[in-house]
């Protein structure tokens, strides 16, 4: 962190960010810079704890993300299984009828919510088609609803993901920046005013000092 003094402002910079903390040499910059750095310091622990909510929620939504790819590839397998069949399959039976959304906050964070999802299964002739249909809607029902539920969980980790970031990095601004240069600044003030005191009771002191000599002389001249 370098130091710059331009007339009574003064600033701290930040090498490694550019981030200027700027000042003045009197109470009023010292009382808005204590404030300032209250601030943070009562606000970083609240950070950390979102930060840490957020890696948490991170964690599990990754989690439930690879839960369902591996259910979403076992299901493709088992449509795979049956290909040389579904030549013969009305696709058309089984279509994604609606998608019920709701939204809730996790860690301050509103994410989409997967309420309902609504497929549409048409009927068909159970004489004229074959036995396997009711096999085969059961599994392009279970694709459908796999991959929605899939799709909304990587969006959900992709919000999460993004705010734990931003948390990380308010986290870092705060706790290796803003506080330690707020910090810096504060005792530059206060020592600036501890200097500036010592200098006038200093000064006082060789002031009255000279008064005393020149009132012991003046005595002396009077009493020749």
């Amino acid at each position: 962190m370098s130091y710059t003094n331009h007339s009574s402002t003064c600033k701290l910079v930040n090498s490694s960010t550019n981030i200027m903390i700027k000042f003045q040499y009197n109470k009023t910059s010292l009382q808005q810079l204590e404030k300032n750095l209250k601030m943070r310091q009562r606000t970083l622990p609240i950070i950390k704890s979102k930060e840490t909510a957020l890696r948490l929620e991170v964690k599990k939504c990754k989690e439930e993300a690879d839960a369902l790819e591996r259910k979403l590839q076992q299901q493709i397998d088992g449509y795979e299984a049956m290909f040389a069949l579904w030549g013969e399959f009305d696709t058309s039976l089984v279509s994604l009828k609606d998608v019920e959304l709701g939204v809730k906050k996790i860690a301050g964070v509103r994410v989409p919510v997967l309420s309902a999802i609504r497929l549409d299964a048409k009927p068909f002739g159970l004489f004229s088609a074959p036995k396997w249909y009711f096999d085969g809607i059961k599994l392009l029902e279970g694709l459908a609803k796999t991959a929605v539920e899939r799709e909304f969980v990587l969006a959900k980790l992709t919000l999460l993901d993004h705010a734990r970031k931003k948390t990380t990095q308010k986290v870092n601004l705060f706790e290796k920046v803003q506080i330690p240069g707020f910090q810096e600044a504060v005792r530059k003030i206060k020592r600036f005013m501890e200097d500036e005191e010592n200098l006038s009771k200093s000064s006082q002191k060789i002031l009255k000092s000279l008064q005393q000599k020149r009132a012991v002389n003046q005595m002396e001249e009077e009493a020749v």
